[in-house]
């Protein structure tokens, strides 16, 4: 049974992971309705990735998914594996997803309120953990990477699609992006490229398996990385 945790180690350690995690969420339950209502800004880049994401999937995979909002992903997904659970650490996100699972029944689906950036899992518990638009929220990329690879099994596939920020324009990671953090409309975020973010992979014991675009809408910087833990 799957059952969220949170790592810490010490007091003041999990006291200040306690306030970062209550600040996030705060911020995303805040947004949460407005987030759900938003459409999506690529949808051909979009279906594209759900394309490709439904070929590796299969109805004997059990499947994690971080970060997945209000759900609209995860209820496309669910009915090619044999389960999957898909997390969130805001309530209100998690309570959108829920009342969309309520009016469209997946029976491979769970919906459960956890954060990224704390233990996820017990060990090797998954065929393939799901990060889209994730892994730049993250407090430690680092530490978020190999608390996923703690939850895949040998051989099992991390699959993301992360903006990389610092392949944009210089102006909306350092000066934007700061200035909507200020007026509390945009989170915190990490700033990396592409080929930083497949480094910090191969670090944690990922082997990089396949490295794609999908937009359909000029230069994309999402990157769309499928990843094999080969800790074994």
């Amino acid at each position: 049974m799957y059952s969220p945790l949170i790592s810490a180690s010490g007091r003041g350690s999990e006291d200040a992971t306690s306030a970062v995690m209550a600040s996030k969420a705060r911020f995303w339950n805040r947004v949460a309705r407005k987030y759900a209502s938003d459409p999506i800004a690529d949808l051909d880049g979009y279906e594209r990735t759900l394309l490709r994401v439904k070929e590796m999937l299969s109805t004997e995979y059990e499947v994690l998914e971080i970060g997945c909002g209000t759900g609209s992903t995860a209820l496309r997904l669910a009915p090619a594996t044999r389960r999957l659970v898909a997390t969130d650490i805001s309530e209100q996100m998690i309570a959108i997803a829920c009342e969309k699972l309520a009016s469209h029944p997946v029976p491979q689906l769970e919906f459960s309120l956890a954060d990224a950036d704390g233990a996820l899992s017990e060990d090797n518990a998954f065929d393939i953990v799901l990060a889209f638009n994730m892994l730049h929220l993250v407090s430690s990329l680092s530490q978020t990477l190999k608390s996923l690879v703690k939850s895949l099994k040998p051989g099992g596939l991390l699959i993301s699609k992360t903006p990389c920020l610092s392949e944009m324009n210089p102006f909306i990671p350092n000066i934007a992006l700061p200035l909507m953090r200020v007026v509390g409309k945009a989170p915190p975020v990490l700033c990396f490229t592409a080929a930083q973010l497949k480094s910090a992979m191969e670090k944690v014991g990922l082997d990089i398996v396949s490295v794609e675009r999908h937009g359909s809408k000029g230069r994309d910087f999402r990157i769309f990385i499928v990843a094999r833990n080969v800790n074994f």
